[in-house]
């Protein structure tokens, strides 16, 4: 069943068109990576998603219009956005309070837990917190909503490392259950490998890649040429092509393992490394178009 089903979807700021015709489908229980460098339309297709912007097209989420059906689908949608907003006179405690109030699905020994984790003490109130305490709050509080949809704009943004491994490892263990739904946003792509089972590549407005992680795994194959054979690679057509300490690394979009591995050491790309190809690849053609 499609959590979120997409076609033609479509927003216009102006002159600019940040989406352009997008297509898009994640089914109940999956993780998505939604990937793109800034500007590409990221946030404005979470915004459709979520009912806070008008859009062209056809967008379900949870079987709703979200422009239409936004107070009953946030019953079932929790988000967090790319920059934590909490007042600053807010104590966490009362935050905690007024969360427990307002909203039926949370549970509050759940964000404890959460914090339990963190240095972050009750009696403090945001002004009083670093930007990855805010984060880790504000993580906390939607975390601990039972949701069948969960959004997540830039989570980590402003945490360090530490937390935002024990952020994903949480988002895994502690909240996923294959029945929820999450959709996340970042730029740090190489964290979230091993957490999605599902990814998006859009630029310019437009989906320029949507794979399962399974279909990446067996579709995408990079290459550490041997120098005599950086010649016969090549005529191999990769459709990207890199230096690492003076060695040639070449990836490959269904390239055949048994020849690749006659040419050098052949081994899985990261997402970083993949996104920076297509991308790439992307702008070239946009550039051979415009001349």
């Amino acid at each position: 069943m499609a959590c979120i089903e997409a076609r033609g979807l479509r927003k216009v700021f102006g002159t600019t068109v940040a989406l352009d015709g997008v297509d898009l489908r994640v089914d109940e229980g999956h993780i998505l990576g939604l990937v793109g460098p800034n500007g590409a339309g990221k946030t404005t297709a979470l915004n459709a998603i979520l009912g806070f912007t008008p859009y062209q097209g056809e967008l379900k989420v949870l079987g709703r219009d979200p422009w239409i059906e936004r107070d009953q689908l946030m019953r079932d949608v929790c988000f967090t956005a790319d920059v934590a907003v909490l007042p600053r006179w807010l104590r966490v405690s009362q935050a905690l309070d007024y969360v427990a109030g307002v909203h039926p699905r949370f549970h509050r020994a759940k964000a404890e837990g959460f914090l339990a984790k963190t240095a972050i003490k009750r009696a403090s109130r945001v002004r009083e917190l670093s930007k990855g305490m805010v984060a880790q709050l504000h993580l906390a509080l939607v975390m601990a909503i039972d949701a069948k949809l969960l959004v997540l704009d830039e989570p980590t943004l402003g945490l360090d490392i530490l937390y935002r491994k024990q952020f994903y490892d949480s988002l895994l263990n502690d909240y996923f259950d294959r029945r929820r739904t999450i959709v996340v946003t970042t730029h740090q792509v190489e964290e979230i490998q091993d957490v999605l089972t599902d990814l998006v590549f859009i630029d310019r407005g437009r989906i320029v890649l949507d794979c399962s992680m399974e279909e990446f795994e067996s579709r995408y194959l990079e290459v550490m040429a041997n120098p005599a054979h950086l010649a016969a690679a090549r005529t191999l057509k990769p459709i990207h092509e890199r230096q690492v300490f003076g060695r040639s690394i070449l990836l490959f979009d269904h390239g055949d393992r048994h020849q690749l591995a006659a040419l050098g050491e052949v081994r899985t790309p990261g997402l970083a490394d993949l996104f920076v190809a297509v991308i790439g690849n992307q702008a070239g053609q946009a550039r051979g178009a415009a001349r």
